[in-house]
């Protein structure tokens, strides 16, 4: 039987505060260290193929990975910031890319991995409720991660669309190491037979930082 494709997109914040205090730096050292997590999970489903994609934003939004890319030739390149947070520009991105087509009718659900350290400067909520507005964006498996105390997580919660979910949260390099560990994993979730029902995803529980991760904060 043939397997049957999941859509990871990476929602990647470039705002200019990503560049205090190295985050930017560690966002693209753990992403690129999270890819044999991401291949691992992939073999583990084998009824699923996965590809990954992503979308940068800062002073709008454009695709930092245009083509989805099947894991196992998946690299990353490096982001750079610029501007502000246009997230809402980054969620009509997405939003395009949840229609069918170009997402195949026999998709398993995809997964929506947002990462952020500030407050959107562009109107989030029509970007967010044109994802809500497609099919395959309400059955999406979401995760959301804040870096630092700045970031707005009540709208990172609103993201999520699950009032029992809260956002991951990063106050140093391992932490965010961690949770972008966890998120590229949510792949298992969007491939288990019963997400595959039509109904919202429920995303996996949120990772657990060792108690040490807690202490020595920078963001």
């Amino acid at each position: 039987m043939a397997s049957r494709p999941v859509h990871f997109i990476w929602l990647l914040d470039c705002s200019g505060s990503m560049s205090v205090n190295g985050k930017i730096a560690e966002l693209n050292f753990a992403i690129r260290e999270a890819i044999p997590e991401m291949q691992s999970a992939a073999r583990s489903n084998p009824g699923a193929t996965l590809l990954v994609r992503a979308v940068s934003f800062a002073s709008g939004a454009s695709w930092h990975i245009n083509d989805p890319t099947p894991v196992d030739q998946f690299t990353w390149e490096d982001l750079h910031t610029y501007g502000g947070t246009d997230m809402g520009a980054a969620f009509r991105l997405a939003a395009g890319a949840l229609q069918t087509p170009p997402m195949p009718q026999r998709a398993l659900p995809p997964v929506l991995a947002l990462v952020s350290d500030g407050q959107p400067t562009d109107d989030w909520r029509s970007g967010l409720r044109s994802i809500d507005d497609t099919p395959w964006g309400k059955r999406a498996v979401r995760v959301a991660l804040a870096i630092g105390d700045d970031a707005d997580k009540s709208m990172l919660k609103e993201f999520l669309a699950n009032p029992e979910l809260e956002p991951l949260q990063a106050k140093n390099p391992r932490q965010l190491a961690a949770a972008i560990r966890w998120m590229s994993t949510a792949v298992k979730a969007a491939s288990t037979p019963k997400t595959d029902g039509g109904g919202p995803v429920q995303a996996p529980p949120p990772v657990a930082l060792g108690k040490d991760e807690d202490e020595d904060p920078i963001w």
